[in-house]
Formats: structure tokens, sequence, C-alpha cells
């Protein structure tokens, strides 16, 4: 969860410092997948018992949020 967490901010960092607007495409589609990893997670930790669901449905709120805001970078991008 910790690596899929941070994976998200990284890659959008590095695509920001790419020449192109197709590189930094890529690496949001990578951010992206990344937040849908960790949603995964999240779920599978609820069903083993390891949060509630209150606690994923608290989650899965900010990761939506997280992942309306990739798409809407990458659709900005026009590529």
């Amino acid at each position: 969860m910790v690596r899929a967490g941070i994976s998200i901010p990284s890659n959008i960092a590095e695509g920001c410092g790419r020449k192109s607007n197709k590189e930094l495409y890529q690496f949001l589609s990578i951010a992206l997948g990344s937040s849908f990893e960790l949603e995964t997670q999240f779920i599978v930790a609820k069903e083993f018992g390891y949060i509630t669901q209150e606690t994923l449905d608290a989650v899965c709120i900010q990761i939506t949020e997280i992942q309306k805001m990739i798409y809407g970078f990458q659709k900005s991008l026009n590529v």
C-alpha cells in the first residue's frame, strides 16, 4: 500500500519533468493505475478485517477525487 501510495505523486512529478505532453500523459496513466491498485488494496484490507467499512468509504472518496484530478489533467493535455 505504501508503494502504490508513493507511486501516485512520484509518477506525476516525473511526468512533469519530461519534455513532452505525450510523455507526461503516459506518467499520468501510470499514476492513475497506481491509484486503482491502492483502492484495490484498501478493499482487500477491509475484506481481511484490517480496516472498517467506514474507513474504506472515507479512503475511497479521497482516492476517487485523486482519480478525477488525474483524468482532468490528462484531458487538459489534448494528447
